[in-house]
């Protein structure tokens, strides 16, 4: 009875926890399965792996799974790197430290659609943005960064968003060290290279795998940085799965398609969270 009672209670939530999930999954599959294009709503029926095949044999489909792939790389290594190195920078004390370090989150709370339109209109366009001016100021030609350099600048765009939380996550673990060790450290002849080398790195080791796990789930669904700047071009220059995918269900109106492209990302997400859970279980095991 007392096992039971506590079960009874959470039963609901969990079961609508459940249908939650489960409902949307199960018409996916389904839609994955049978013809659905909204553009000919006469012609349905049962096509097996067909809209998986139609889908990994899209021209853009080669493309879209390298931008990904380079996507979430680039701003991965970024957003560690620049943020061990910004968390190092400031974790000794100084004056306006505090003010400094929500300088630095802040940009975290920014909406994706709106971090998108700040870059593109007053950073990289090139006639009055602020990158422009810089390269006038220069003597030299400005770069119209979303026709020449597409993917980077959605790197770009991707990677100042999300260094304030790695920046956070880093800070926050420095926090922990040990104060005593640093300076038996310092006290025993260590430069800052050998200190880094040995102690600080190792110490964020957990963080850096912690930061690398999240920013990897929510960096496969990014969209509305493409959709708002470049639309996936110029051509599929910037087009990522998930872009693939909106192409696919609300310019071509084929939900049959889409929703196969949906269980495809789906699969690419579990490999990389398998893959994930097992750096992070190694790093937490040391």
């Amino acid at each position: 009875m007392n096992r039971f009672l506590p079960r009874a209670l959470m039963a609901p939530a969990v079961a609508t926890l459940f249908l939650w999930m489960i409902v949307p999954l199960v018409m996916t599959l389904y839609f994955s399965v049978i013809r659905y294009n909204l553009m000919q709503p006469d012609q349905s029926g049962f096509v097996g792996l067909e809209n998986f095949e139609y889908f990994i044999t899209d021209p853009s489909f080669t493309t879209s799974v390298i931008n990904t792939l380079l996507l979430l790389g680039s701003v991965i290594l970024i957003t560690v790197g620049l943020g061990a190195a910004i968390a190092l920078l400031i974790d000794d004390p100084f004056p306006g430290r505090g003010l400094v370090r929500i300088l630095l989150i802040s940009p975290f709370f920014v909406m994706p659609t709106v971090n998108a339109l700040l870059w593109k209109n007053m950073m990289m366009n090139p006639i009055y943005g602020v990158l422009a001016q810089v390269w006038q100021f220069f003597g030299a030609t400005p770069v119209d960064w979303l026709t020449d350099w597409p993917l980077l600048s959605v790197i770009i765009m991707v990677s100042w968003q999300w260094l304030p939380f790695a920046t956070l996550i880093f800070v926050t673990s420095l926090q922990s060290m040990d104060r005593e060790q640093i300076e038996a450290a310092r006290m025993d002849g260590a430069n800052y290279l050998q200190q880094l080398r040995y102690l600080y790195i190792p110490h964020l080791g957990r963080s850096v795998a912690v930061v690398v796990m999240i920013e990897m789930i929510f960096l496969l669904s990014v969209f509305a940085e493409i959709y708002t700047t470049t639309g996936g071009g110029p051509g599929d220059a910037s087009t990522n799965m998930a872009f693939l995918i909106f192409k696919q269900a609300l310019l071509n109106f084929d939900a049959g398609v889409a929703s196969a492209g949906a269980l495809f990302a789906v699969v690419l997400a579990n490999i990389a969270a398998v893959f994930l859970i097992r750096l992070v279980g190694k790093n937490l095991d040391k």
